[in-house]
């Protein structure tokens, strides 16, 4: 692993991040209309139509990558994340609402250590344990609500998902990873759908394409960022998402965060960005501000 490896994943988590935060604009534009599982079945429906003829396309030993207990299981926690960030997402204000999916990527430090045997460094457990301490503040009792158990539920599955994918094999095409994790997530969601299915209007379905088309583009740029380096060098960079989910709270929804809740999103984000950043423009060997240039360029 080099240290342009981690440039390029933290830049695609960032790029993941915003895809993500309009992704949730446009969940909160179905104002909870749509049954859960519905949206879910619906979402994933059209991201398997996206996705089929891209895994065609593969030839045929190479189709079958992917088609495994661990996708699976990550099929099943992207099923139940999902469903919970809906209702976390249509109950509370955006900022809320992703500051505690934020607990998701605080998992996948102490996940990494237990499960990948990773060695996080000192700096990056103290920035964790500051991000963590953020997320209380933005959760203080009197702002809580019934909605923020079950975004506890999406941040979990979050978190686990992430650590899995540095279990996948490397040589693993993306298209196969993201075919056979959609189409795993189908039956659940249509066992869970069927009892509560009801008619639905063609703005909704419009907001559900457009919801798919930015999950589809964040899963594809999460998994290729954690390939690239591991779990506990890059999850920081997830924090981005946060600043992104505010400012769109407040241009749309008129969200406009308290002092407090403010405070908090800043013990997440501000102890953890800029220490990544400033690495970077260091760099190594003498090439600082070379390295970080060439980056940008590379993902432009």
């Amino acid at each position: 692993m080099t240290q342009s490896n981690v440039t390029k994943a933290i830049l695609l988590l960032v790029v993941a991040n915003l895809v993500a935060s309009l992704s949730d604009v446009c969940l909160k534009m179905l104002n909870g209309e749509v049954p859960t599982f519905q949206y879910v079945l619906i979402r994933q429906i059209i991201s398997l139509f996206f996705l089929l003829p891209l895994w065609l396309r593969l030839n045929k030993p190479v189709r079958r990558m992917g088609c495994d207990w661990i996708t699976f299981w990550r099929a099943q926690l992207i099923l139940i994340g999902s469903a919970c960030a809906m209702v976390a997402i249509t109950h509370l204000p955006l900022a809320t609402a992703n500051a505690i999916f934020y607990v998701g990527p605080l998992l996948v430090l102490p996940l990494s250590v237990l499960f990948l045997k990773e060695k996080p460094t000192r700096g990056k457990i103290i920035a964790t344990m500051i991000g963590f301490s953020g997320v209380l503040v933005v959760l203080r009792p009197e702002h809580f609500h019934w909605a923020a158990i079950i975004a506890l539920g999406s941040a979990l599955a979050i978190g686990v998902g992430n650590v899995l994918i540095r279990r996948m094999p490397q040589e693993q095409p993306l298209i196969c990873t993201l075919f056979w994790t959609t189409l795993m997530t189908i039956p659940g969601a249509l066992l869970f759908a069927f009892p509560q299915w009801q008619p639905i209007s063609w703005t909704h379905v419009m907001w559900i394409v457009a919801i798919n088309i930015f999950v589809l583009a964040y899963h594809a740029l999460v998994v290729k960022a954690f390939r690239l380096a591991p779990a506990n060098q890059i999850a920081l960079a997830e924090y981005s998402g946060l600043a992104f989910v505010t400012l769109f709270g407040v241009m749309w929804f008129n969200e406009v965060p308290d002092l407090l809740t403010v405070l908090g999103i800043a013990l997440i984000v501000l102890p953890m960005m800029p220490v990544q950043w400033r690495k970077l423009l260091r760099g190594k060997g003498g090439h600082n501000a070379d390295i970080l240039n060439k980056e940008r360029a590379e993902q432009a």
